[in-house]
């Protein structure tokens, strides 16, 4: 396939907000590629490489745009590929200029929009809106299958290129054998934002309510004496927890996959903080007390489409009671209300109140799983920011800030804040920005959006000041959330969501 069709693609799906539009180009796309070239063609197209690091960064790839395009569109996948696999392969002494003259000698044989398409690609800035999810539902408009299924296929998977391989040569025979493997990560359930209680129980009447910890999202899997501990990005971190693969390693099972958090707590038992958890976390060996939530697998059965209730029934016949969050199902709201006080006065951060009946939703952001907090907060990423005045003279101080967008790829600011920001917070931001500086416009430094950053606000607004119509009342920045990564965010559907409630965090 010439890489000219798939930027054509690309372009035509940037040029249309409508998402069934978008869809059948991609489909259509897909469909065209010769089989060999399509499982790299649904990786670009999502954004994504298929060399995890290939050590470039936007000053790279800034001098190679600068090289002269070519007249002529000549490049295939296979021609691109083959150049950044050798520039990921590339080391050692003098390995940094190398890289950049395979860049170069690349951009030079690329057409202006193939340059721009190769450039979005390796800086992670494709703004086309052809997120995985919607190559997803390209796939399975192409072949003509279920897009739930193709989404539970790579949500067991994690591996776009061998679910569109699958897809196009097996159809659903192909698509259904894709399971649960133990020792390997899926993706975890995630949480919308709830504004109270009472909004969690007028989505779901009868609701599960769970302390929300303020701990690191954590996935266990065991298979005999083997255990493999899982960061919510599917990292391995066994080798930082091994106090808690010997605890699952003792529970009466064979085989098991477990869902909880990893929590430091202070000699009063009460939580520490979010970042003294992560530093805790990367002084390996140092006990941390886990907490588990639910259960996917256990002795060979998946249990990821049982209900909730059966997972934890599953869960409470294996965990000994100490390593349970603590867990209330209700329908009334003042017991429900005061589950929240208990949690909030033990120093947690509020609840998640599940659907009872829900299957696990392996990567998903939905309404069986909701998160209720004392102060409302969002997971929102770093756009720019403004150097500062006066003590803050020098650091770059405050945040533009802006919410995922799902059906155009990038994000939609909603405001500004410097407030909440300590002098090390100032100190640390300032260099990760730098870091990841794109461009300047007067004293704001434009950055790529990879910094996610946990904002907590009091309501949302109707604001015309912004892309979104709305914005945060009150922001201030809590913390940088150095666990997640930008397409973890939070979406501006969620906080319209939000808005539509009357978004009073109380």
């Amino acid at each position: 396939m010439q890489l000219a069709d798939l930027v054509a693609c690309s372009n035509a799906v940037a040029a249309t907000r409508a998402r069934g539009k978008k869809t059948e180009a991609i489909a259509a796309t897909l469909a065209a590629a010769a089989a060999e070239e399509r499982p790299l063609a649904a990786l670009w197209l999502a954004g994504q490489l298929r060399q995890d690091k290939i050590g470039v960064g936007f000053a790279q790839v800034r001098d190679a745009l600068a090289s002269a395009a070519a007249a002529t569109a000549t490049l295939t996948l296979a021609d691109v590929d083959g150049v950044l696999a050798t520039v990921a392969e590339t080391r050692g002494a003098g390995s940094a200029a190398r890289r950049q003259q395979e860049l170069a000698a690349l951009f030079a044989r690329a057409t202006e929009p193939e340059q721009q398409f190769l450039a979005g690609l390796l800086t992670g800035e494709l703004r086309q809106g052809a997120l995985e999810s919607l190559v997803l539902d390209a796939i399975a408009r192409a072949v003509n299958l279920p897009p739930a299924a193709i989404r539970r296929a790579q949500m067991l998977a994690s591996d776009l290129r061998a679910v569109v391989t699958a897809a196009f040569t097996e159809g659903a025979a192909g698509v259904a054998r894709f399971d649960l493997q133990l020792l390997r990560p899926i993706q975890p359930m995630l949480a919308s934002p709830a504004a109270d209680v009472a909004d969690a129980l007028a989505q779901l009447p009868k609701a599960a309510f769970e302390w929300k910890l303020d701990g690191v999202r954590m996935q266990v899997h065991r298979c005999f004496d083997d255990v493999r501990i899982f960061s919510r990005t599917q990292n391995d971190i066994t080798g930082s927890l091994p106090n808690v693969a010997t605890l699952v390693r003792a529970l009466p099972a064979r085989e098991l996959v477990l869902d909880g958090e990893v929590i430091a707590l202070g000699g009063d038992g009460r939580p520490a903080r979010f970042q003294d958890t992560m530093k805790a976390l990367g002084e390996q060996g140092r006990p941390m007390s886990p907490f588990f939530f639910d259960c996917l697998y256990r002795d060979g059965v998946n249990l990821l489409d049982a209900p909730t209730e059966d997972r934890v029934a599953a869960l409470r016949e294996v965990c000994h009671a100490s390593n349970l969050v603590p867990r209330l199902v209700t329908t009334d709201l003042a017991a429900a209300e005061q589950f929240l006080a208990d949690a909030l006065a033990r120093g947690h951060e509020g609840l998640m109140a599940k659907d009872p009946a829900a299957p696990y939703a392996a990567g998903r952001r939905g309404a069986s799983w909701l998160k209720i907090k004392q102060a409302h907060t969002l997971d929102l990423v770093v756009l720019a920011a403004e150097w500062g005045s006066g003590r803050r003279r020098g650091f770059l101080s405050n945040l533009h800030l802006g919410a995922r967008d799902p059906d155009t790829g990038g994000f939609v600011m909603l405001g500004k804040t410097f407030k909440g920001l300590t002098d090390e917070m100032l100190r640390s931001q300032t260099e990760a920005l730098l870091a990841r500086e794109t461009h300047r416009e007067g004293h704001v430094v434009f950055v790529r959006p990879e910094l996610v950053v946990e904002i907590a606000f009091n309501d949302v607004q109707t604001s015309p000041h912004y892309p979104g119509g709305m914005a945060l009342r009150f922001a201030r920045v809590k913390r940088y959330r150095d666990d997640k990564i930008a397409a973890d965010a939070d979406t501006i559907a969620a906080l319209r969501a939000l808005h539509a409630r009357g978004g009073d965090a109380g």
